[in-house]
């Protein structure tokens, strides 16, 4: 079968075109053209066609990440190319911060509120009432705590303005997806760039938190029909977007795209995605579907 990999490095030494052919030769494939994406920019980016079995791909992205600081996407060759729709995760992908955690800090729960997120984002409990859980701790948190969380801890990751400007600016629709809430996706969509958002409801006495959360609670499978409807509407497939995320909710919308990409995830998303980032930036994601550096549009 027919493949693409896109290898993106921060190391000035990586040569990576050569460790990637050597890669893929090493695992019983066949390397053809490597052709560069970083013809300028801080980062070197390359796309290798070859072909393999696809029983082999598990070992050469073994084989990648042993032999450095490399971020790596391995898909079709027939899926290989620009996306029509990024839908994306809020915390911990495009933003640095798990947004409860640090609501949580306000009251003095951060460490226990933490530790149930964890397990949720790791899949080892279910996130809807994982979340009840951790919003009824929040009962009567003064909103005005929500304004301090989002000014003084609330940053986006780097090259979030990047990815989100440059595919706008070629025609891609952007959708941020968030099992957190409508409070911060709203505020940070704007400031990555994104032209629509969806995330749950924190609800409020016009003065505190109650504790409760709208219903019906936007998870894993609401983000997956997100997904679909977003693409839908663009007349497009779901082979024509791109997912992010970090988390076991972000699974269904990253198995349902056509490049799903594991951002600093965690290990159960990272084994399922085409493209992982845990070295680099988010501008990993426009080397993963073909961009050149000299095509980012700086946000």
């Amino acid at each position: 079968m027919d493949w693409v990999l896109v290898a993106v490095s921060s190391a000035a030494d990586a040569r990576l075109g050569e460790l990637a052919k050597n890669s893929v030769s090493a695992v019983g494939g066949t390397p053809n053209g490597w052709s560069s994406l970083s013809d300028t920019g801080p980062l070197q980016a390359g796309a290798l066609r070859f072909s393999a079995a696809s029983e082999s791909l598990g070992a050469l992205r073994a084989a990648l990440e042993a032999a450095g600081p490399i971020d790596a996407a391995i898909l079709p060759a027939a899926r290989f190319g620009r996306k029509r729709l990024i839908i994306s995760d809020m915390d911990s992908t495009i933003i640095g911060q798990e947004c409860i955690d640090e609501i949580a800090d306000a009251v003095g729960l951060k460490a226990k509120i933490s530790e149930i997120t964890e397990r949720a984002m790791r899949g080892e409990l279910d996130f809807e009432a994982a979340l009840t859980e951790r919003v009824a701790m929040l009962k009567g948190l003064p909103l005005d705590a929500l304004a301090r969380t989002l000014e003084e801890r609330i940053t986006l990751n780097p090259g979030a303005r990047t990815l989100i400007a440059t595919m706008k600016a070629h025609g891609a629709a952007t959708l941020l997806v968030s099992g957190g809430f409508t409070y911060f996706t709203s505020r940070v969509a704007a400031l990555a760039g994104f032209e629509s958002h969806q995330g749950n409801t924190l609800i409020d006495d016009g003065a505190a938190l109650t504790g409760e959360v709208g219903q019906p609670i936007l998870g894993r499978v609401a983000k997956r029909t997100a997904l679909l409807e977003a693409a839908a509407s663009l007349g497009a497939a779901a082979e024509d977007a791109i997912a992010m995320g970090d988390g076991a909710n972000d699974l269904d919308m990253i198995r349902a795209s056509g490049l799903g990409v594991a951002y600093k995830a965690k290990p159960v998303v990272a084994a399922e995605a085409a493209g992982s980032i845990r070295h680099t930036d988010l501008t990993a994601a426009l080397f993963f579907q073909g961009y050149k550096a000299s095509e980012f549009v700086r946000g």
